[in-house]
């Protein structure tokens, strides 16, 4: 019993920023684009905001970091969809294998 109630608690706590990407996810639906670039976007956040943390070892600079470049890579993909009318599938997906390879 004891093993269940301890994965239960990790499944709990590792899923949190999970449940953050899907909400913006959510949102990012609703205005008719579908963004398969979260995971990529979320990975990048935390390679610069870990990069930034240890180069500084300052937490407020790394977390303006992470939010900085989670946001440049949703306008890259923004920019691809929207203004370029590129695939959003193909534009996710490449956002994700981007961040996933740096990271």
């Amino acid at each position: 019993m004891d093993f269940i109630t301890k994965l239960l608690a990790a499944t709990i706590a590792m899923g949190t920023s999970l449940t953050y990407a899907t909400l913006g996810e959510i949102y990012t639906e609703k205005t008719g684009i579908l963004n398969l670039g979260m995971e990529g976007t979320m990975l990048m956040g935390a390679l610069a905001g870990f990069a930034t943390a240890m180069a500084t070892a300052n937490l407020y600079l790394a977390l303006l970091v992470a939010m900085l470049i989670g946001g440049l890579l949703s306008a890259i993909h923004a920019f691809l969809c929207v203004t370029m009318r590129a695939n959003q599938v193909v534009s996710g997906l490449a956002i994700t294998m981007f961040g996933t390879g740096l990271a």
